[in-house]
Parts: structure tokens; C-alpha cells; sequence
């Protein structure tokens, strides 16, 4: 990816340091204060709805990214450390500026879908973003499902794929829009690496279709020849073959053969 070493070099300075802490934060700050307003008036005037922001409401291109899921407080508090965690992780490879840069490209084309489809934004999948760059850079990872099962990210993520794959398959158009353009960020770090990998597998499948055909053949052809009558074990499964120890070379011979044969004496040995 040279063109983020690029970017790096030129603005690396710009990257915040512990993003993800703030962007935890927050969201857990939010969560609080849904708890404590039941009419969900706090909420409401957190969501991006483009037309509220055309009429001054500038806050919302902000703070749909702190809207929490809607779940009970344990299962929040698993959520956001869950994140936490990946987000750390990938800074902790990438760097503060790299880390930066992947969460601004997957908001920006969040937002924009938002106001391209003219639905309704959450964080959803700008998250599962995170998510997937994180499969991909730790795949063998292990995270336990339902505190119980240990399962390796890399796994997970392959779910999510599928999951993604149906969504752009028999979702709506905006719904197909959204998707695409809040992944941008993943597609843009990891489309080569994925490029890269489908065409590896696609190799490794055209090498076992070739080795297996040219097993195949092999088998086909015969282990055993008698030099007499020709005779192979295919032929006759149950015939056994030897090599005559007179004979000036690797003759082989069926058991009829073995013994009522004249012994080759000279000339280039067969192999």
C-alpha cells in the first residue's frame, strides 16, 4: 500500500492517538443517557437525517457515530470492549495515522450514503469494518462465542462475507449504496490482498484439477508386463509378475512365463 506509506509520511501527524478510546467513550456516555431518557426525545436528536441537517442540525453528521445498540447494560458493556479491543489492535499494527484514516474513508462513506439514499444512518456498518479489518490482519485470533466456544476470527468474518454478499444480492438499491460505500475503507486497504488471495486459491484449484487428471493416467497404466505374452496385472489381478535373475537386464515375466522362458544373455538392459 504505498500510497498510505505516502500519506503517512506527509500527514502523519494528523492521526489522533487512542481513537478508539474516545469513540468508546462516548458511545458508552450516550448509552447512559438513552438509559435514563425512556422517551427516546435525547436519542432522536442524534440521528442523521439530512433533511434536519440542511435546516441547521450540523451535530448529527457527528453524533450518529455514538449511538449505541439497544441492549441490555451487560451486553453493552461486552460490545464496547469488544471494539475496544479491535480498535487497539489496529492501531497498535497500522499506527495512529493509518487508524485514523481507515475509521475517516468509512465514515465519510457512511454520511455520504446517508445523504445520497436519503435514509437513515447508524454505525453498523462502519463498525463491522473494523470488524473485518481486524479478521483479516488477525485471523487466527480467538474470540469466545457466548463465553463459552472458542472460534477464530477469520471465521467470523467469512460469516459476515456471506452475510454481506446476501445483503448485495436481495437488498434494496439504497440498501446495496449504503453497504458498499461504508465498506470503502476496507476495500481500499485489503481489495488488492483480497484480489490476491482469490487468485492463489483459483491457482491451487487449476494445480489439483491437473495433478489429479495426471494421477488419473497414471493409474491406468500398468505396474507389471510379462516379456513373454504381454499380460498385465490388469489384465489379470490375480497373476504374479517376477524378474528373472538370469536374465542380462530387468525382464519381467507372469508366473506361467517365469520358469519356460530362454534367458536373455545380452544386449541393453529395458528398464
Amino acid at each position: 500500500m504505498k500510497w498510505l506509506n505516502w500519506l503517512e509520511r506527509r500527514f502523519g501527524k494528523l492521526g489522533i492517538n487512542n481513537l478508539i478510546a474516545y469513540i468508546v467513550g462516548i458511545t458508552a456516555f450516550v448509552y447512559f443517557l438513552t438509559y435514563i431518557d425512556p422517551s427516546g426525545r435525547f436519542l432522536s436528536r442524534l440521528v442523521l437525517i439530512p433533511s434536519r441537517v440542511f435546516r441547521g442540525e450540523i451535530w448529527r453528521l457527528i453524533t450518529y457515530v455514538f449511538i449505541p445498540p439497544r441492549t441490555s447494560l451487560f451486553f453493552i458493556a461486552f460490545v464496547l470492549y469488544f471494539y475496544y479491543m479491535i480498535g487497539k489492535g489496529l492501531e497498535n499494527r497500522w499506527g495512529s495515522f493509518k487508524f485514523t484514516l481507515y475509521y475517516l474513508i468509512g465514515y465519510l462513506g457512511t454520511t455520504l450514503a446517508v445523504f445520497i439514499t436519503g435514509s437513515v444512518a447508524t454505525s453498523f456498518y462502519l463498525n463491522l469494518s473494523l470488524f473485518l479489518a481486524f479478521a483479516m490482519l488477525f485471523p487466527e485470533f480467538e474470540v469466545m462465542v457466548f463465553f463459552i466456544l472458542p472460534l477464530k476470527v477469520k471465521y467470523l468474518g467469512i460469516l459476515n462475507g456471506l452475510y454481506l454478499g446476501w445483503t448485495l444480492l436481495t437488498a434494496p438499491l439504497a440498501h446495496k449504496i449504503t453497504v458498499v460505500m461504508a465498506l470503502a475503507n476496507f476495500l481500499l486497504f485489503f481489495g488488492q490482498d483480497l484480489y490476491k488471495i482469490f487468485k492463489n486459491r483459483k491457482q491451487v484449484y487449476r494445480n489439483k484439477r491437473k495433478f489429479s487428471s495426471g494421477v488419473s493416467r497414471y493409474q491406468n497404466e500398468p505396474l507389471h508386463r510379462c516379456t513373454i505374452c504381454g499380460i498385465t496385472e490388469l489384465d489379470h489381478p490375480q497373476m504374479e509378475f517376477r524378474y528373472c535373475s538370469k536374465c542380462a537386464g530387468n525382464y519381467e515375466y507372469c508366473s506361467e512365463h517365469l520358469k519356460n522362458h530362454q534367458h536373455i544373455t545380452g544386449g541393453p538392459a529395458e528398464p
